[in-house]
């Protein structure tokens, strides 16, 4: 399958990061671009509004005049718009298949991993706009920099974020592959997480055989593991961390009054310099320190000349994206849904607002997860003040038997937990209860950001 001038491409699930990059990328190239999905949303207003057709809801004729389709995983087969491209002997793809056609020559950058793959391919992608080399991207988030998740640039370097999910991360053959972490996730897909690691073997093994470099965190015990197992293959593996066996560490790390950090950017016995970082948490020190590389080493530039620019970099949407921080009540977005990223963000937010009340509203995703990853969740909390559970939110899934927001409210031991079910209820009761100072920090990857807007509001904030 070949991109060709002059096509119009259709996308079924147009409104999802995965397929919105991909159609904001081709319309930036001149392809014709329409799509559909459920509802429109804020990424395909903004496609909309730069040229591609955008409908609501699925019907067949949507998609008159179209040389191919590339569907979602979301959807299923029975689709009106597959089955009448099927009738009519238009080409279908899912994503898997799409994207090395998509990056096609360009030198392949693949940010992949359980946690924290977002913000290091937006890292990566802001220091190397800010170099000057113009590459393109997809990112799993709106970037606040550029105010996309996708963008066509006019350099040699294609940075992608390389989702496991459906195993979309195995139509990929990048040239420098960055494993962040590795722990079992997404259960509906991967039911053990041998089934995972499996994955990612087969991820690692499409590296680029004579100069593919695999950039591993060292403080994570999965990466550490695929990356042992690629050394043993003679490949080359860098590492980078907070631990003293990392090649590239962070040493000297310090939060400032104003919730930024600043830490040495070291390697064996030289300090490139001191990097400032807007962002709070030891996560994303350790997503800085493999954006640096990739932006240094992997570009042939100088450390000292890419470390400044990561004092200009202002995160993606949902990553600890701050809402509002009004009258000593801050307000923040963030994608957390697994235990172990649950448990980061909410050191992030102790090390970010000191002395505050940290209310902690989680909506758990997905039936499949919240069973898989039980026992887990129930720790996940621990560090919080206050503890407010959501309905759980089922995406693609049918409701388990027995698995719900309340009864896992009831299973966390927690000093102060409670189920407050719908996005309304849980709005209404942080009007009610939350007194300042305080942080409240809405963990979701699906719809419960609005209770952070209908809070400001309803408190007139």
């Amino acid at each position: 399958m070949i991109f060709q001038d002059g096509q119009h491409i259709h996308f079924v699930g147009i409104g999802g990061f995965g397929l919105s990059a991909i159609a904001r990328i081709l319309l930036e190239r001149g392809y014709t671009v329409s799509g559909s999905d459920r509802n429109k949303n804020a990424l395909t207003t903004s496609l909309e509004r730069d040229g591609a057709t955008i409908y609501s809801g699925h019907h067949a004729s949507h998609i008159t005049g179209a040389d191919m389709l590339i569907v979602s995983s979301a959807v299923p087969a029975s689709n009106p718009e597959i089955a009448a491209a099927q009738q009519q002997s238009i080409p279908t793809y899912r994503r898997l298949n799409v994207l090395s056609h998509l990056i096609g020559e360009l030198h392949g950058v693949a940010v992949a991993g359980t946690h924290g793959k977002t913000t290091t391919t937006a890292m990566i992608t802001h220091l190397l706009i800010e170099s000057g080399l113009s590459p393109s991207y997809i990112v799993g988030g709106v970037m606040a920099n550029t105010g996309t998740n996708a963008g066509n640039g006019t350099g040699d370097t294609f940075v992608i974020e390389a989702d496991e999910y459906d195993n979309a991360f195995l139509g990929l053959y990048p040239e420098i592959a960055v494993i962040t972490s590795i722990e079992h996730d997404h259960p509906d897909f991967f039911k053990t997480e041998d089934d995972l690691f499996n994955a990612f073997r087969q991820f690692i093994a499409r590296l680029n055989r004579d100069h593919g470099i695999l950039v591993a965190c060292a403080d994570d015990p999965g990466a550490m593991t695929i990356a042992a197992e690629h050394r043993k293959s003679r490949r080359l593996v860098f590492t980078y961390g907070i631990s003293e066996n990392a090649i590239l560490r962070a040493e000297n790390i310090a939060t400032n009054d104003d919730g930024t950090t600043s830490f040495d950017v070291v390697q064996g016995q030289t300090t490139h310099g001191r990097a400032n970082l807007q962002l709070p948490g030891l996560h994303n020190i350790r997503n800085a320190l493999a954006a640096l590389y990739v932006a240094s080493v992997g570009h042939d530039q100088m450390f000292a000349d890419v470390i400044p620019h990561l004092a200009t970099f202002r995160g993606t949407g949902r990553r600890f994206d701050v809402r509002a921080d009004v009258n000593e009540i801050a307000v923040v977005d963030d994608y957390a849904h697994h235990p172990t990223a649950i448990r980061t963000t909410i050191d992030a937010a102790r090390s970010r607002y000191p002395g505050r009340d940290l209310w902690v509203v989680w909506q758990p995703h997905t039936y499949t997860r919240t069973k898989t990853l039980w026992d887990d969740y129930l720790t996940a909390f621990a560090e919080a003040d206050h503890v407010l559970i959501t309905d759980i939110y089922a995406a693609r899934e049918e409701p388990l038997a027995g698995i719900s927001g309340a009864a896992i409210a009831a299973a966390i031991a927690h000093r102060d937990v409670r189920h407050t079910g719908s996005l309304a209820n849980t709005t209404q009761t942080l009007v009610e209860v939350v007194t300042v100072p305080a942080a409240i920090l809405i963990m979701s990857a699906g719809d419960a950001p609005q209770i952070g807007i209908d809070f400001l509001a309803e408190k007139g904030l």
